[in-house]
């Protein structure tokens, strides 16, 4: 039988085979690192929109779904995220003061959540 490649081209071919496996978890693991940075940033922002869900509920008296509405509807008006409204909204419990932006859009949401209420 005839040997296709020399010893040393089997070597070189193993290495190949090895650094290739070696790039692609090099890359898998950057591709893990970076999804468990954005689960971090994710649950922190969460955290903190269920705190201002929480002051709107207490607030307003109304149900977490409607708190939810409420913080939505501030954020797509004002062209802020959500997890900025938020976070904006518990710093008050800090005494800072909202933006008078956020202020004003969650008066009129919360009108708007009233007006709904009485049809």
């Amino acid at each position: 039988m005839h040997q296709v490649t020399t010893p040393h081209e089997d070597q070189l071919l193993l290495t190949a085979v090895a650094s290739a496996r070696d790039t692609a978890l090099a890359a898998e693991v950057l591709e893990l690192r970076a999804m468990n940075e954005q689960l971090r940033r994710a649950l922190a922002s969460r955290a903190v929109i269920d705190q201002a869900r929480g002051m709107v509920m207490a607030l307003t008296p109304c149900p977490s779904a409607r708190a939810w509405d409420l913080l939505v509807d501030v954020s797509q008006h004002c062209n802020v995220k959500l997890r900025d409204v938020a976070a904006a909204l518990v710093a008050t419990a800090k005494g800072e003061a909202l933006p008078e932006q956020l202020q004003r859009e969650l008066r009129r949401a919360l009108r708007r959540a009233h007006a709904a209420d009485r049809r």
